[in-house]
């Protein structure tokens, strides 16, 4: 099962604030709030969502296609992914912009505060994702994640023409997307990705109900941070999926991108949901323990030692042979 992973590929710039957002707030100012943080650590890092989901997929030698828009400045970036089992060959570059930047400061609560420059991010709605599949076949599965909305709404409606299956991932271009459009991209998704708060903004971008919403997806999952993933579908219970704990946390940047490459693979390989959610939090919690979305090391054997103290033997004994193909 192939994936194409559309979706933002960019350079983030990660800066550590050492004390808490909330201590420099004024209640009565924050209708114009002006600050400037002091940052005694940064990291600059290759990221964008579409690129750091393929990188995890890649490595579990799912071989996806990463959809999306770079700069002029891609060629290294390029060979870094194609080195971890990323296909590049269906990224748009730009002749005249620069690949997109992130840059974002976490507190010591691990708060962050972020700006997003598109840059050639820009030109992802004249990717076609029709003519993609013509040229490298038709893939299993389409995420769509943030990118220009553009090329979100143009890349979910000619999925579910050529009768694709979408996850939907819509994540921080929530707060840009009108009603309709918010509709357009979740309305008919296989899997839909949120985190906890995405999770109510989603609910009012689109003016529907819990419930309402349910009823047109399939499985809606929700990161929940230490408190782990909820997976919710119409009319069956919630399903929870502990985290896999650690006591070294370096940096929240990339954790939930992580846990979709496991959570994808797992589907891929036909695992159960709770299976498949067990490796994407497994995954997670390794991106968490170091500092950048794509620095992080793949070790099959410390993924199931992960499982297996987490979640027990039988569930880490289902993962090792498939696992253990992985090199």
């Amino acid at each position: 099962m192939r994936i194409a992973v559309s979706g933002s590929i960019a350079t983030d710039h990660l800066m550590v604030f050492p004390g808490r957002f909330a201590e420099q707030l004024i209640k009565e100012q924050l209708e114009r709030v002006s600050l400037s943080f002091l940052a005694d650590r940064l990291q600059v890092r290759r990221g964008g969502v579409g690129a750091n989901i393929a990188f995890g997929l890649g490595l579990l030698g799912l071989d996806p296609i990463l959809v999306g828009a770079a700069g002029v400045d891609f060629a290294e970036y390029g060979s870094w992914l194609r080195a971890n089992g990323v296909d590049t060959s269906e990224v748009r570059v730009s002749e005249r912009l620069h690949t997109a930047r992130f840059v974002c400061t976490t507190d010591e609560d691990l708060n962050q505060i972020a700006t997003f420059y598109a840059g050639a991010m820009a030109e992802a709605p004249r990717i076609d994702l029709a003519a993609i599949t013509e040229r490298t076949g038709t893939p299993a599965l389409v995420l769509v994640g943030a990118d220009d909305p553009a090329a979100m709404l143009r890349h979910t409606a000619t999925a579910h023409r050529l009768g694709i299956p979408v996850a939907a991932d819509p994540s921080q271009q929530l707060a840009r997307l009108e009603r309709d459009q918010a509709r357009q991209l979740v309305d008919g998704a296989r899997w839909l990705f949120t985190n906890e708060y995405e999770a109510a903004l989603l609910l009012e971008r689109t003016g529907w109900t819990e419930g309402h919403l349910l009823g047109r997806i399939g499985t809606w999952i929700t990161t929940l941070g230490e408190a782990g993933v909820a997976l919710t579908r119409s009319g069956a219970p919630a399903l929870r999926i502990p985290a896999v704990p650690t006591e070294k946390i370096s940096d929240p940047t990339g954790a939930g991108d992580a846990f979709r490459s496991g959570f994808l693979a797992g589907t891929a390989w036909n695992w159960t949901q709770e299976q498949a959610a067990r490796l994407g939090c497994a995954l997670a919690t390794t991106v968490l323990e170091s500092v950048g979305t794509q620095e992080y090391e793949l070790s099959p054997p410390d993924l199931i030692t992960r499982v297996e103290q987490t979640y027990g033997n039988d569930p880490a004994r289902a993962l090792k042979p498939r696992l253990a193909q992985v090199s």
